[in-house]
């Protein structure tokens, strides 16, 4: 499902996007670098600075969603325990 802060029609909104995703299917949590080197992956357009910035600030505009079990990994809120 596609958080209501998410505007698809934006690039830091397609970041999001594609990183709550990638999380979403990793019940293990993906690293920083995994994480961004696969949106760069999905879109070789996206800025770097802008990527690293969407990730940086995910578990703060989406904390219903996104959560760090420890530093530098991204867990899906699904799979806390």
């Amino acid at each position: 499902m596609l958080d209501k802060k998410i505007n698809p029609d934006t690039i830091t909104g397609q970041i999001n996007s594609k990183a709550i995703e990638i999380i979403g299917n990793n019940p293990k949590g993906v690293g920083w670098t995994e994480l961004s080197n696969q949106i760069k992956e999905f879109n070789p357009k996206f800025h770097p600075k802008t990527v690293n910035g969407c990730v940086w600030k995910l578990t703060e505009n989406f904390p219903n969603t996104v959560y760090k079990p420890k530093k530098g990994l991204f867990m899906h809120n699904k799979f806390k325990s």
